[in-house]
């Protein structure tokens, strides 16, 4: 009897624990993916403030079961996916769900979701910056059942004041396109909290998020601060790392695939260095510049090979 008593009492205890696992609130959540949504939107146009307000209603901020087993934090269900699948209720009983190795992969897959599937297609003819259509247009594509899916986003990104997210996306963008056109999709490595991308000109990198140092980089990566140091070419009076700057963990190439570029805005040679992850030094000699703190101007054709 007493441990029948005992028993139950574990088990009840256990039970207690279970349940005060601690929740992520929407703010905590919003300050671990922030960056993560900015990044894509400055690689696939799709709002940051829309992403985040799906994220946060389909994974309940990342606390629900398909979020916790299955790292999907934006109920994408199997349709044409071959990798790994779990099975919850949702509309219906037992229904497939996709499964990531990591929460990164979903926010990747959910933009390559968008962008590849035809009925979204209007969404990305609509203004970055006007989450209240696109929150909309998400609806009328299908993405959700509930008819007051729209009025959901919406809500939780006026909350939150998601659509200040959107105006750092379209700051970012002054330079990120170039960027953006030489970043392959795929996952690299699977850092503590950085995805590592694998640049067009094969140079490894990772995208700073806010209150990143180039110590936490180092050590995550498991590198040195000098390589750290020697592999990327900011300019001479930057002082500290800013959410969404390149961090190069390879050094660079001296060469690029394409023989030139015809910028889109004024650059320094260091920031050119940082878009191309080609040395500053190589694209001095090839161009004949004088100092990597050379201003480049708007429609200069700057050679590369």
């Amino acid at each position: 009897m007493k441990l029948t008593s005992l028993f139950l009492i574990c088990a009840v205890s256990s039970i207690v624990l279970g349940n005060n696992e601690k929740q992520l609130s929407k703010k905590e959540y919003v300050d671990q993916w922030r960056s993560t949504a900015v990044q894509q939107m400055v690689q696939h146009k799709i709002p940051a403030s829309i992403t985040l307000a799906q994220a946060i209603l389909e994974s309940g901020s990342g606390n629900s079961e398909l979020a916790k087993n299955g790292n999907n934090h934006f109920g994408i269900k199997c349709h044409d996916w071959t990798g790994q699948t779990i099975y919850i209720d949702d509309d219906k009983k037992g229904e497939c769900f996709r499964v990531y190795e990591s929460a990164d992969e979903s926010y990747v897959d959910h933009s390559d979701f968008l962008k590849s599937k035809q009925r979204y297609s209007k969404l990305f003819v609509l203004e970055q910056t006007d989450y209240k259509a696109w929150a909309k247009g998400l609806k009328e594509a299908g993405y959700a059942t509930n008819p007051k899916y729209p009025d959901l986003l919406i809500g939780i990104i006026e909350d939150l004041k998601l659509e200040e997210l959107d105006q750092l996306g379209v700051q970012n963008n002054e330079v990120a396109p170039v960027l953006a056109e030489n970043v392959k999709k795929e996952t690299i490595i699977k850092a503590t909290n950085h995805q590592v991308f694998n640049h067009s000109n094969k140079v490894k990198f990772v995208v700073v998020k806010k209150g990143d140092t180039f110590y936490r980089i180092a050590q995550e990566t498991g590198l040195a601060l000098w390589q750290l140091y020697k592999y990327n070419d900011f300019d001479t009076k930057k002082d500290v790392l800013v959410e969404g700057d390149i961090v190069y963990i390879q050094p660079k190439r001296n060469r690029s695939k394409n023989k030139f570029i015809v910028l889109n805005e004024s650059m320094t040679v260091n920031q050119l260095s940082q878009i191309e992850a080609i040395s500053p030094e190589k694209i001095m000699k090839l161009n004949e510049f004088s100092s990597e703190g050379q201003i480049l101007s708007k429609g200069e054709k700057v050679i590369l090979r």
